[in-house]
């Protein structure tokens, strides 16, 4: 797989998308992932920063931006579109291929901060995936929360539905 022909990304950015396809690849491995669930989880990550770069993008426009483009050239698993769309934010109707590349996009390890905790995460995900989870999610809420940004809904819905909430 590779990115769509529609893509606008930096080398940088393309280095981060390898990267998170590559970790979703060893976790599918690692986690005996039927071949179809696979490539779905693959499809993804190759989708989730396709116009990051875009000028009209930013933080939280470049999934829903990626995911109309997607569906308008033939995408029509629901699941990757909805992966896609909310890799930002998380999104609490998520099936699997949501939720792994929202841990994928996270704790992919070319990001900076964190790295020794991250690695350990990600290191853990094919036997933790469900703790591992909640716990990135607490991360990436708490983050939000610091810069005294608002909570998107979404995300809200999310972490409520993971609390069991």
């Amino acid at each position: 797989m590779a990115l769509p022909p529609w893509a606008v990304v930096t080398p940088e950015r393309r280095a981060h998308v390898e990267r998170v396809a590559a970790l979703l690849a060893t976790w599918a491995a690692a986690m005996h992932a039927p071949e179809g669930e696979r490539a779905r989880w693959l499809k993804a990550a190759w989708l989730h920063d396709a116009l990051r770069d875009a000028p009209a993008a930013n933080e939280l426009l470049h999934g829903p931006l990626a995911a109309e483009r997607a569906a308008q050239t033939g995408e029509a698993d629901r699941g990757v579109l909805d992966a896609v769309r909310y890799h930002s934010l998380g999104y609490a109707q998520w099936d699997d291929v949501g939720r792994m590349l929202y841990l994928a996009d996270y704790l992919e390890p070319g990001r900076s901060f964190d790295q020794e905790l991250r690695r350990s995460l990600a290191a853990r995900v094919p036997d933790e995936r469900d703790a591992i989870l909640k716990q990135v999610a607490a991360r990436r809420v708490a983050r939000v929360i610091d810069s005294r940004w608002p909570l998107p809904r979404e995300t809200v819905d999310f972490w409520n539905a993971l609390v069991g909430y």
